[in-house]
């Protein structure tokens, strides 16, 4: 099994677990799939995108789950991001911790 990851503001998050799916972020929504990363790219996304934020989750996604729509796709420096092209449905989700920080991210995943 590939997990992948995505932090989310809580707020946002618990807002899809009612709805029984996640669409995104604003930032999703504008480019029309919910940006991921792999493990080995989560910090970086993490320091670069969530830098000062509070009250985030670090949520864990069962790649395989998500079939088709996920496509590992270019970005930052050419390496390749997982990006899904449709709702988060909440049977791929593997589980969500809390983060004190963006900084906590290593300690989230232990």
């Amino acid at each position: 099994m590939t997990t992948i990851y995505k932090i989310a503001p809580r707020a946002l998050w618990e807002a899809a677990e009612r709805a029984g799916a996640f669409t995104g972020a604003p930032v999703d929504v504008e480019d029309g799939y919910i940006h991921f990363s792999a493990r080995d790219q989560v910090e970086e996304t993490a320091a670069k995108h969530f830098a000062g934020q509070r009250d985030l989750l670090l949520i864990a996604v069962d790649a395989d789950a998500l079939g088709h729509a996920l496509q590992w796709e270019p970005s930052r420096g050419g390496a390749l991001f997982p990006h899904l092209y449709a709702p988060l449905r909440m049977h791929a989700v593997q589980w969500v911790k809390p983060l004190s920080s963006a900084d906590a991210i290593a300690e989230a995943l232990d």
